[in-house]
């Protein structure tokens, strides 16, 4: 008589997911398309520099119930890399995240898709700037691929309205919230190697009380936040993915593939964002859609294939 083995214990789904790099850099990237779209629709509704404050003050008090035993156990590392820990608070939290909602105030969410495109050449800069990594043939076709891509989308198939685009400061405010996501990027390699959990706890914590002298300036300004049925909605959503969720997925894309690979996943952003203006919002698909799209697939797969950027 033959005695069967015992069937292996199935795979715990999240640590499967905590290895799949580019299928987290692509969720960050829905979650982070959803918010644009959502920080334009709900711009003159709520004050940016207050939803950013809760936005990292939930975040901290979300996470701190399972992060505290990590917190815990890294505290010593996080003191002895202080400096680092605030400064990435400030680029990759507190200066980006306002900025940011700021900007959606005074643009259109086209603009700003437009301009995230430019994510990843922000990334390489600060890379080869700062630490001598360039980026690799591969690399570069593929930004180079995608960020065509990009462009057919946004422009409906018709290249020559580029020309036609005009910017105001919105834009340039959601360019400098870029270029400080480009800084945090380029620096994720470089933190100190801690859970997850205690990095992002610890970050948010320090990011929400930056901006707290800025949300009680906005407050005693006239811009109260009103807990409605659209600012609750809107919480409820940023919390969630944009904020637990997306740099949780993020930081470990990175952590994984490195910021010039993991780079090009900027691309997925405006891709799903005029997918969702498809499926929420009623347009139309388009050729130029499936071209655009067929091409941003292809870039990122190129550029974020193996391979060693040179120093």
């Amino acid at each position: 008589m033959t005695i069967a083995s015992p069937a292996p214990p199935a795979a715990n789904p999240a640590s499967w997911l905590n290895n799949q790099p580019y299928l987290l850099l692509s969720l960050s990237s829905l979650f982070w398309a959803g918010n644009i779209v959502l920080a334009r629709h709900v711009g003159a509704h709520v004050p940016p520099l207050t939803m950013t404050t809760i936005r990292w003050f939930g975040v901290f008090l979300i996470l701190l119930p399972f992060a505290w035993p990590h917190l815990k156990r890294d505290w010593p590392a996080l003191r002895r890399s202080l400096p680092l820990m605030l400064f990435l608070s400030l680029v990759g939290f507190a200066f980006n995240n306002a900025i940011s909602y700021w900007a959606m105030q005074y643009t259109e969410a086209l603009n700003a898709l437009l301009i995230q495109s430019a994510g990843p050449l922000f990334v390489a800069l600060w890379s080869l700037v700062l630490f001598g990594v360039r980026l690799t043939g591969g690399q570069l076709a593929g930004i180079a691929i995608s960020l065509l891509g990009v462009l057919i989308i946004i422009l409906r198939g018709d290249l020559a309205a580029l020309a036609g685009i005009s910017f105001n400061r919105g834009d340039l405010m959601f360019a400098y919230s870029l270029i400080a996501f480009g800084l945090y990027s380029a620096f994720i390699p470089r933190r100190p190697k801690v859970h997850q959990l205690s990095f992002l706890s610890f970050t948010t914590c320090c990011g929400a009380m930056m901006l707290l002298p800025t949300a009680i300036w906005e407050a005693m300004s006239g811009r109260v936040l009103h807990f409605d049925a659209l600012t609750l909605a809107t919480l409820g959503y940023i919390l969630i993915f944009p904020s637990t969720l997306a740099y949780l997925f993020f930081n470990r894309g990175v952590a994984l593939i490195g910021p010039n690979r993991a780079a090009p996943f900027f691309h997925l952003v405006p891709v799903f964002g005029s997918a969702m203006a498809i499926v929420l919002l009623g347009e139309k698909l388009q050729p130029f859609h499936l071209i655009g799209y067929a091409l941003v697939l292809a870039g990122v797969v190129i550029a974020s294939r193996q391979g060693s950027a040179a120093k």
